[in-house]
């Protein structure tokens, strides 16, 4: 049997002898297109012209292309030293204008190609799939151009698929299946929204889309009311609830719009319809309601889901609360999200409020804690760490509690490079337990508690416990 060197050296000549044809010019303007991931990043910039799938998987494959590229260029061709093919046979149409100097093994442009389309798929499969042809394009004219043997290329295409696969380890993917709820159960099934109540919050979400419009077309006899300065949502819906004239409650706005009309739906038992019109609308896509015709949907068809609610002092919260640094941690981290991912803009946006943030002296059920952040979600969130962004599960009638630790030596330094790393749930300055109910008291003075995007007021004692079950109008079988 041949080495594996010298079929790549074969293959490599039997590529250079093909005849010429009119895709060599092609070929070698898509391999010089390629250089230094011009080609992805223009790419890049038209998909992020688009919110959604599109642009998440833009940043995501610009991420995995630059870290798969430092990979390849700055440790795996020193290791394996090979160098390029000889080019003196080469024809002259298919030369590039300049010739690479660089190691040969694995082929950077392959790795990047492979890295960008790779981390595109993870958010939009289409539009990988879309792209992997031309991501193989780049591959193989770098054979055809005769600068790389074909195992280069191999090598390269799998390093950077392995590259943006394992960057799920940092910056997970949020799941296509929504949260396990409760059995399905029946709701009131409201033939063109009759009976139903929704409060508009018309300052959630983008500023061209007017959801109460949207909702008046779905649901042309739903009664629907905006929010205004002197009427938020508990003072809208609990109007509606208390004169019997709402069979159902509905909202539309964000994660601090929903949780306020959750609190209304629980005090007067009625079920209640999640129209997601908000920036993240964290809920709505946790319980699978992902666009206000699937609300729509649920409503005529009296389809709903039962979840947990988790309150503090009182105050029922739907997704998390937190005292300490963390809600300005996460405002950072949104703002930064877009230019640098999540996993990246996390780091920066940790070393920023930990450098100037100040500890907090807690006693958690009894156990004392100096800690940066504490953070309760309602159910087990995952991933671990800092970066929590999403629950298996919405039934699970546990409190989620994480913090961390500021009783070690170099703790901010500690928790920024755990998060960096991606191994914030392994540090020594990260703990967590879960509970069914938690007291937190602050030694260190009162403390402002947030929940679910909204602030409240300052205290020393904080009670977190499970309210019962909410009824959501979705629709599905489990």
């Amino acid at each position: 049997m041949r080495s594996p060197r010298d079929l790549d050296a074969r293959l490599h000549s039997f590529v250079g002898s093909l005849p010429t044809t009119p895709a060599d010019r092609w070929l070698r303007r898509l391999s010089a297109l390629a250089d230094h991931g011009k080609l992805w990043f223009l790419i890049a910039v038209v998909l992020g012209s688009r919110r959604g799938p599109l642009r998440r998987g833009a940043v995501r494959g610009i991420g995995s292309m630059l870290f798969s590229s430092a990979v390849v260029n700055v440790v795996l061709k020193r290791i394996f030293g090979r160098m390029r093919p000889d080019l003196e046979n080469l024809r002259t149409e298919r030369r590039l204008r300049r010739e690479p100097g660089s190691l040969s093994f694995p082929s950077g442009h392959s790795s990047s190609a492979a890295a960008f389309v790779t981390g595109l798929a993870l958010e939009s499969p289409a539009a990988g799939a879309a792209l992997a042809p031309l991501a193989l394009g780049v591959g193989y004219s770098r054979v055809h151009v005769g600068v790389h043997y074909p195992g280069d290329v191999l090598a390269g295409l799998a390093v950077g698929g392995a590259v943006a696969a394992a960057g799920q380890h940092w910056w997970a993917r949020r799941p296509v299946r929504p949260a396990r709820v409760r059995p399905a159960f029946a709701a009131p099934a409201l033939a063109e929204g009759a009976g139903l109540v929704v409060a508009v919050n018309p300052r959630s979400g983008p500023d061209d889309y007017d959801p109460a419009a949207d909702i008046r077309r779905l649901l042309p006899r739903a009664e629907v009311l905006e929010l205004s300065e002197e009427r938020g949502v508990a003072e809208l819906l609990g109007e509606a609830a208390t004169s019997g004239r709402a069979t159902a409650l509905g909202v539309a706005g964000g994660d601090g719009s929903v949780a306020a009309a959750a609190a209304v739906a629980l005090q007067h038992r009625l079920p209640l319809a999640v129209i997601p019109a908000g920036t993240l609308n964290h809920f709505a896509r946790d319980v699978g309601v992902h666009t206000p015709q699937d609300a729509v949907d649920a409503v005529l068809a009296g389809q709903a889901v039962r979840v947990d609610v988790a309150e503090v002092n009182g105050t029922p919260f739907l997704n998390t609360s937190s005292i300490g640094a963390y809600p300005e941690m996460v405002r950072r981290r949104d703002r930064m999200a877009a230019k640098l991912g999540k996993w990246l803009a996390l780091s920066v946006a940790a070393a920023q409020v930990l450098r100037t943030g100040r500890p907090v002296e807690l006693e958690v059920n009894g156990r004392r804690l100096r800690t940066w952040i504490l953070f309760v979600g309602n159910c087990t969130y995952t991933p671990r760490g800092l970066a929590p962004a999403y629950r298996p599960r919405l039934e699970d009638g546990l409190l989620d509690v994480q913090y961390l630790r500021a009783d070690l030596r170099f703790g901010r330094t500690r928790a920024v490079l755990a998060t960096l790393l991606g191994v914030s749930e392994h540090a020594r300055s990260y703990g967590h337990f879960a509970a069914e109910e938690v007291r937190v008291v602050v030694r260190s003075g009162p403390e402002r508690v947030a929940y679910d995007g909204e602030m409240g007021a300052a205290a020393t004692e904080f009670l977190y416990r499970k309210r019962e079950p909410l009824t959501v109008y979705c629709c599905r079988t489990r």
